[in-house]
């Protein structure tokens, strides 16, 4: 069982690294306002970053936002740099959980895995990136099992709804799931999608890299998960979706790579039936299909070669993306699973049974993404018994799946539900 108590020499539940980063703020909020859900109810907390004059102000504006003049001086703040070791192993010496807020992952991720492993402390990170992901998993998860830490990615909007959800769906059904698809659409203010510059970075990199991705996946040298049932058929590049009356795409990211090695997990696990699982994302109508054809043409062919990912990095230097819009912008998952009824054999006929689920939340980036990284880390640290036996590099599927972690999840707003 994972520990997770504190001590005189490792005082904090969780520290977040990286608190003055435009994520880490939004998390060090989260965590000032859930302070009452930890152990007892009482969280032992503190920030960490390269300047401490960063996160003295990251503590006097959530101060300020949330009526808490108590944080200015009730929460301690840890010097730390992902280019000093040693202070990432100072830091992780002190606390249970370290939240990853330091991004990209993909440049900067691997350090602070490295600390935690060695001095076993556990790690959430919030990186979609699945080189990184599969990479860390690749070379840590055995050390962090000989350890007993447990090392979560992903465990923002990238992908603890679509894993959760597809577990969820899975849970509700009556009988034996298994296929499904998630389709992700989005509603936003007159301005647009928000990102940040780290978000564009991470994406100009995964691109990139989609050919080294291919290479560390055969060094797992795993063998194809079965396919229960009649096999669910791909959907093309660009399709109308009648499921949601719009034009749609596969979704680009780490959502179907992360279910994937779930799926594979449970199976090899708990002996579970794998669910065959198809991710995409509505685009609108045919005004935006235009537009997508040739941004997405146009990004293709720049990160293909080194000056194209440094014109798309200064492009985005000169402030293309909008932070204004953020708060205005709502998600939804739908889930459409099929399955066995029960008392159906799957390995006989067609599927017979279908399930609809939903999951709602507010804007994914910055206020989903801090709920859903802090419920993870809550729920590690309320309910260990429930984690897997042993510690490895862990998807928040993988993690979860015998935990609480959906109706946690309920109760801040992002609402998992049966249509």
């Amino acid at each position: 069982m994972a520990r997770v108590e504190t001590s005189s020499s490792r005082p904090y539940h969780l520290v977040i690294f990286g608190a003055s980063g435009f994520t880490g703020q939004f998390v060090v909020e989260e965590v000032a306002r859930t302070v009452s859900e930890g152990p007892n109810g009482n969280l032992k907390w503190a920030i960490a970053g390269r300047s401490k004059q960063k996160l003295e102000r990251v503590l006097e504006q959530a101060a300020g936002v949330l009526g808490k003049p108590e944080l200015r001086t009730e929460v301690d703040i840890i010097v730390a740099d992902v280019e000093e070791p040693d202070s990432l192993a100072a830091m992780c010496k002190q606390t249970v959980i370290v939240l990853n807020c330091v991004g990209p992952h993909s440049f900067y991720g691997e350090p602070v895995i490295k600390a935690c492993v060695e001095n076993k402390t556990h790690q959430i990170d919030i990186s979609g990136d699945p080189l990184f992901l599969e990479g860390m998993q690749l070379n840590y998860s055995s050390q962090a099992a000989d350890k007993g830490v447990y090392i979560i990615g992903s465990c923002g909007f990238d992908s603890i709804p679509a894993d959760m959800g597809v577990l969820y769906t899975r849970d509700q059904f009556k009988g034996t799931l298994t296929a499904l698809e998630s389709f992700l659409t989005f509603s936003s203010g007159p301005d647009g999608l928000c990102y940040h510059d780290t978000t564009w970075l991470s994406g100009i990199k995964s691109f990139a890299d989609s050919q080294k991705l291919q290479s560390i996946r055969r060094k797992f040298n795993h063998k194809p998960l079965p396919a229960v049932g009649s096999k669910l058929k791909r959907r093309g590049t660009l399709f109308y979706s009648s499921e949601i009356q719009q034009y749609t795409i596969p979704v680009i990211g780490c959502d179907h790579s992360v279910v994937k090695r779930t799926q594979r997990f449970l199976v090899e696990e708990y002996e579970a039936t794998p669910v065959q699982y198809g991710a995409y994302a509505g685009i609108g109508g045919i005004g935006n299909i235009i537009k997508l054809l040739f941004t997405g043409m146009m990004f293709w062919f720049l990160v293909k070669f080194s000056f194209g990912r440094n014109l798309l990095i200064k492009v985005n230097e000169h402030g293309m993306h909008k932070i204004n819009t953020m708060y205005i912008s709502q998600l939804t998952f739908a889930f459409y699973g099929e399955g066995y009824t029960e008392g159906e054999d799957p390995s006989q006929g067609k599927r017979n049974g279908k399930i609809r689920t939903l999951i709602q939340g507010p804007e994914c980036a910055y206020v989903a993404t801090p709920i859903a990284m802090v419920q993870a880390a809550l729920t590690v640290l309320n309910e260990a018994a429930a984690l897997p036996k042993k510690g490895g590099v862990y998807t928040p599927g993988g993690a979860f799946a015998k935990t609480t972690l959906v109706d946690r999840l309920n109760k801040h707003g992002i609402q998992f539900s049966v249509i």
